[in-house]
Parts: C-alpha cells; sequence; structure tokens
C-alpha cells in the first residue's frame, strides 16, 4: 500500500508522541505567519504529519528537530505529499539514522566535522579545544535541522534544495564556510563570547548575498573517500566502546556479585565466629561442670568409703554383739546411757547456740562502738558542742536581761505618762510641747523595742547558724568517715580482686600441672602396655623353645641309651671341664684355683653334685652318643644345681614359681644323676 495512501489511516490512529508533538508544535517556526497563534492552520498540519510519521516508524517515533523539516515542507507543498516526501528523506538521506534514539549517526557527522576542522582550520580548533568549546555545542542543530534554525529562511531553503541533490555533504561545506569566514573573530573571543557570536551575528552575515555562503562553500575541500575511511574508524571506536561498555557491566555485575557474595560470607564468617565463641564458652562451660563434678564425685566417694566403713565398722559391732550374749540389763543400761548422752548432747548445742548469738550480739554492739582513733575527734567535737551551748546560753541570757530592762523602762513611762495624764487634763491642753516629748518618748521606746526584738531574732539566726554549722561540721566528720569506710572497702575489693586474680592464675597452672600429669600418666601407661606387650612376646618366644626342646627331648628319648665304648674318653674330658668350671667358680668368689693333680679328690667329693645337662634340653636329659656330647660343651649351668638355680633363667619362667621341667623331676628321676652316679663307679674302679 503507497505512503500515500497511508496517510488518512494513520490519522485515525492514536500515537503516543502526541502529548510531546503538542508541546514542541507552537517552539516550530513562532514568527512565520502559517505557523503563528494558536490551533492555526499551520500547526494542526504540522501535528498532522508528525503524528503520521511517529505511526509508520515507531522506531524513531518523534524527534524535536524533524518539525522544522516537516514545516519547510508544508510550506511548499500539501500535507500529503509533505508526508511522502519527509517519509522518502528519512528514509534516503540518512536523517533516519539522525533521529534514532541512539543518534549514532549524528555522531559520526560530529567525528567527521571535527577531522575537517583539524584538517583545514587547525588554528581554530586548537582555539577550541583550549576553550573546552566542543563541536556538538554549535554543530548538532546543524545536521539535525539543515540550518533551518541557525540561519535565516532564504538562506536556509538554498541550503536545503542543494542537501535534497546532494545529501549532507553540503552540510559539512556550509559548516567549514562558516567557520572559515569566522575564523579571525571567533580566535579572539572565549566561550561565552564564542556562544553569543554563534547565536547573534553568524545567522546574520549573509541575508544580502545567500550566494556568497554557497560559494564559500564549494571551496570547501570534501573528500567523500576520506569520509567513507572515517565511518569505518568511528564504527571500529564505537564497537570497541560497546565491546568495553559490555565489559564494564559484565565487571560491574560481577562486582556487585562478588560485593553480594563477600557480604554472604562476612555474615556467614561472623556467624561461625559467633558460633565459635559460643562453643569456647559452653566447653569452658563444661569443662567447669566437668571439674564441679569431678569435685563432688571425689566428695561421693569419700562420703561412700566413709559409710562403707562406717558400715563395716557398725557389722563388726554387730557381730562382736551376736558373739556376746548380753543380759537384758546390760542392754537397758546401754539404752539409758544413750539417751542420757543424747540428753547432754542437746544441753551442749542449746547452751552453744545460745554462746553464739551472744557472741553476734556482742561483734554487732562492738561494730557500732567507734574505734580508738575516733574517740578523740569524738571527744573534741563534743566540747566543741558545750561551748557553742554555753555560748547560747549567755547570749539568751543577756537577751533577757535587755528585754526586761526594756519592760521596766516601759512600765516606768507608762506609769509617768498615766500619772501626767490623770493629774490634770486642762494642763494638758495648755501644754502641747509636752505632748509631742510624750509622743517622742513614745516612738524612742516602741524603736528600741524593736531593736531589742531585732537583736533577739538575730541572736535567735546566730543560734541557728551555729547549730547548722555544728550540724554541718558534724555531718562533714561523718561524710568523711563513711569516704575512709568507702576507701578502705576499696582497697578491701581491690585486694580480693588481686587474691581472686591470683587464685585464677593458680587454678589455671593447677589446670595446666593437671594435664601435663594426665598427659604423663596416660604416656606412662601406654609405656606399661608395650612393656607387656613386650614380656608377653618374649614368654611367647620362651614358650615356643620350651616346646622345641621338649620336641628335641623326645627325639634323644627315641635315638635309645648312650653307647658306653668310648665312655672313658668322654669322662677324662668331662673331669677336666669340671675343675676348669670349678676354678672359675672359686675366681668368682674370690678363692685361689687347685692345682690340677687335686682334681681327681675334689671330683670324687663332688660327684654326688654332678648333673649334666644338654643345651640342646632344658630339663637335663641325658644324649644319645658320645660324639653328641663332644660336639656339644657343657654350660656352667649345668654343673651344681645350687649354682644353676641362681643362674639360669628359664627356671622363672611362669608365674607359679616352677617351670615344666621342675613338674616332670617331681614325677620322674633325673637321668643324668643316674649317669654321675654311673660314671662315678667307673672313675673310682680305675
Amino acid at each position: 500500500m503507497p505512503v500515500k495512501n497511508q496517510y488518512s489511516e494513520l490519522l485515525k490512529m492514536s500515537s503516543p508522541c502526541e502529548k510531546l508533538i503538542r508541546r514542541d508544535i507552537a517552539r516550530t517556526y513562532p514568527e512565520h505567519e502559517f505557523f503563528k497563534g494558536q490551533d492555526s492552520l499551520g500547526q494542526e498540519v504540522l501535528f498532522n504529519v508528525m503524528k503520521a510519521y511517529s505511526l509508520v516508524d515507531r522506531e524513531v517515533g518523534y524527534c524535536q528537530g524533524s518539525a522544522f523539516i516537516v514545516g519547510l515542507l508544508l510550506m511548499q507543498m500539501p500535507e500529503e505529499e509533505a508526508f511522502c516526501v519527509f517519509v522518502r528523506l528519512m528514509q534516503e538521506y540518512r536523517l533516519r539514522e539522525l533521529f534514532k534514539p541512539s543518534m549514532a549517526e549524528l555522531g559520526l557527522c560530529i567525528y567527521q566535522f571535527e577531522y575537517l576542522l583539524q584538517e583545514q582550520l587547525p588554528e581554530l580548533n586548537v582555539h577550541f579545544r583550549s576553550q573546552s568549546f566542543h563541536t556538538s555545542m554549535y554543530a548538532s542543530s546543524w545536521f539535525l535541522t539543515l540550518f533551518l534554525t541557525f540561519l535565516p529562511l532564504p538562506v536556509a531553503t538554498r541550503i536545503f534544495d542543494i542537501f535534497m541533490y546532494e545529501g549532507l555533504e553540503i552540510i559539512f561545506r556550509v559548516g567549514m564556510a562558516i567557520l572559515q569566514y569566522n575564523q579571525t573573530d571567533l580566535i579572539q573571543l572565549d566561550m561565552e563570547g564564542m556562544s553569543q557570536h554563534f547565536q547573534k551575528v553568524i545567522p546574520h552575515q549573509f541575508d544580502s548575498c545567500p550566494d556568497k555562503l554557497i560559494l564559500r562553500a564549494y571551496q570547501i575541500k570534501y573528500n567523500p573517500k576520506r569520509m567513507k575511511k572515517l565511518e569505518k574508524e568511528y564504527t571500529t571506536i564505537k564497537n570497541k566502546e560497546m565491546e568495553e561498555q559490555i565489559e564494564i557491566k559484565r565487571l560491574r555485575t560481577e562486582n556487585r556479585l562478588l560485593k553480594q557474595r563477600i557480604e554472604t560470607l562476612e555474615k556467614e564468617s561472623a556467624a561461625l565466629a559467633d558460633r565459635l565463641i559460643q562453643g569456647q564458652v559452653t566447653r569452658a562451660q563444661e569443662a567447669e561442670e566437668n571439674y564441679v563434678i569431678k569435685r563432688e564425685l571425689a566428695v561421693v566417694r569419700q562420703q561412700c568409703n566413709a559409710a562403707s566403713e562406717s558400715l563395716e565398722k557398725a557389722q563388726d559391732t554387730i557381730r562382736e554383739l551376736q558373739q556376746q550374749k548380753y543380759t537384758e540389763q546390760f542392754v537397758s543400761g546401754l539404752q539409758t546411757e544413750l539417751e542420757q548422752s543424747k540428753l547432754r548432747e542437746a544441753e551442749l548445742l542449746g547452751a552453744m547456740k545460745e554462746m553464739q548469738d551472744k557472741v553476734l550480739d556482742l561483734e554487732k554492739r562492738s561494730s557500732c562502738l567507734p574505734d580508738e582513733n575516733n574517740m578523740a575527734a569524738l571527744q573534741e567535737e563534743v566540747k566543741q558542742m558545750k561551748l557553742r551551748e554555753l555560748e547560747t546560753l549567755r547570749s539568751f541570757r543577756e537577751m533577757q536581761d535587755s528585754v526586761t530592762e526594756l519592760n521596766q523602762r516601759w512600765q516606768q513611762h507608762h506609769m509617768s505618762r498615766s500619772g501626767s495624764t490623770g493629774g490634770g487634763g486642762s494642763h494638758w491642753k495648755e501644754s502641747p510641747k509636752k505632748n509631742a516629748m510624750n509622743e517622742l518618748q513614745d516612738k524612742l521606746m516602741s524603736v528600741r523595742l524593736r531593736e531589742a526584738q531585732a537583736q533577739a531574732e538575730l541572736r535567735e539566726v546566730k543560734l541557728k547558724a551555729v547549730q547548722l554549722e555544728s550540724q554541718n561540721t558534724i555531718h562533714s566528720k561523718l561524710i568523711g568517715r563513711h569516704e575512709q569506710e568507702r576507701s578502705a572497702l576499696q582497697d578491701r575489693l581491690q585486694m580480693l580482686s588481686n587474691q581472686n586474680k591470683a587464685l585464677q592464675a593458680q587454678l589455671n597452672e593447677m589446670k595446666r600441672k593437671q594435664a601435663e600429669w594426665d598427659c604423663k600418666s596416660k604416656e606412662e601407661v601406654m609405656a606399661v602396655r608395650l612393656r607387656e606387650a613386650d614380656s608377653m612376646a618374649a614368654m611367647a618366644e620362651l614358650r615356643q623353645k620350651i616346646a622345641e626342646l621338649e620336641i628335641q627331648k623326645e627325639e634323644g628319648l627315641i635315638q635309645g641309651q648312650l653307647n658306653h665304648s668310648d665312655s672313658r674318653q668322654y669322662i677324662n674330658r668331662l673331669r677336666d671341664q669340671i675343675t676348669e668350671l670349678k676354678n672359675e667358680i672359686r675366681l668368682l668368689r674370690g678363692q685361689k684355683a687347685r692345682p690340677p693333680g687335686s682334681r681327681l679328690s675334689s671330683v670324687g667329693a663332688n660327684y654326688q653334685d654332678l648333673c649334666l645337662a644338654s643345651p640342646a634340653s632344658a630339663e637335663g636329659d641325658y644324649l644319645s652318643s658320645d660324639e653328641d656330647l663332644l660336639h656339644s660343651p657343657l654350660p656352667s649351668n649345668a654343673l651344681y644345681p645350687a649354682i644353676a638355680g641362681t643362674c639360669h633363667p628359664s627356671a622363672r619362667l611362669d608365674s607359679e614359681g616352677s617351670t615344666d621341667s621342675e613338674a616332670e623331676d617331681r614325677t620322674h628321676p633325673d637321668p643324668p644323676q643316674l649317669y654321675g652316679s654311673m660314671v662315678c663307679a667307673e672313675a673310682m674302679e680305675n
């Protein structure tokens, strides 16, 4: 459907931009006859076109500068044609990109215009930058309104005609021409002066000859390829800025999330710290309760032990009483003695209670009495009080004397006056001087009475002041005493706190020592257990050896009896070994060794104690052959069972004080003894 046919349909619709359009219509060409006046034809037609376009292009909607372009079109053609031309301009002349909400095309035009200014008017560009006079401050309206708000309408219409033919190129050329024409004036002005110059001077420079501006504009160098390159540079810069903004937004969101995470972690850490502190407090309380429970348990154990001991004693006494048969008289005597002892105990308890009450009463009385240090101060206070009392009595007596004297005078005066008035009333009329004198005397007496009363009141006030001073001194001394007591109590409190700290330190030290002792006791228990394990292992090894020796014994019994063919040679060797062993024993006992010639007599004397043992058997079984005896020398514990009993370590293996070999010796005869007697018989024959 053509745009021209849509116009009538669009006017029937409502636009969300109607309020904005109505607000800005009065500002569009306010001095032009066509648009002057509220609700005029020009304003109504302009509203219709702007409303229709805001409905056609909802992305752009309504922009403030577009109303001037539509107003210029409405000056030349009807509203439907103006609407169509405006739609075509927006779509094909880059105006739509200028009026978008992002205004990206306006930023590109400003960027390109700054490049032209820097390239062709560098001095003016430096001046603008030094004064912080940005390009957007004066050139934005040029691109948005195509000079329609900046230059007079005849000049602007010439520029608009060229824009319809060439596009935005004429805007760049005219802008550069205006700056080039006013360069010398602008360089000499500051920022405010330049803004005033742009508003008031430049718009009216080309009223007389618009062609002059157009000619200057076409003398400006304009390179479309360079503009395309600048457009690409600007897009890349904007893309980077967008990426940076996206990155900044991402970092801000991450930062915000991290802050929230930190806050949550801080809250969690605070909660954990609170829980840790609470746990430590509960552990300390539990440790304290444990310590109290242990103490109570120890006390209960002691009480239990004492109760068990008393119970045992009672049971012993019951047994003794059961063993001994007492008579009824003895039992009744014991009961009477018990009752008498209970009565005596009750009397003693009552007397002791009375004595305690008396002691408490005496202590209270002694605490109420002042100490020796304050007695002197109290005596001084009593003396001062007595002196003040005497002084007040003296002043009171003086006051009484003065009052009595004044009363006497007053009575005398009254008597004399009454006598004079009673003696002659006519004479009173004749002597006015005496009447005045009497009045003066009355006044004098009244004044004296008032003075006496005032003095009495003054003395009474002084007396009250003295009493108050005495009370003040008493109270100040009481305050001083209380201060002393308070300081003493503070010192005592400080001392008690120090003692408490010292006791706390001692308690901590005792706890530490107790912990160390517990650790040591645990270590000792572990060491004892390790030693027990080692001893158990050693006992197992020894029992295994005993089993092996028993097996060897059984093997020896199976092999048979000894072969007596080579017994003489074996006996001689045994004799030599016996003598050597005896010499070693004597050396150990501190005696001299006997000569080798006397060995037969010693052998004969001690043949009864001879005991042969094999290292392969721990229970003294004889070997099966002489060769086995030759290859296995006799150890020192094989001879003299008394010495072997003290030196052989296997004799104390069992906890019951006897070995397996000793148990067998009790039931069976000792084969080595039999063999020893046989050897002795053969030696005697030799």
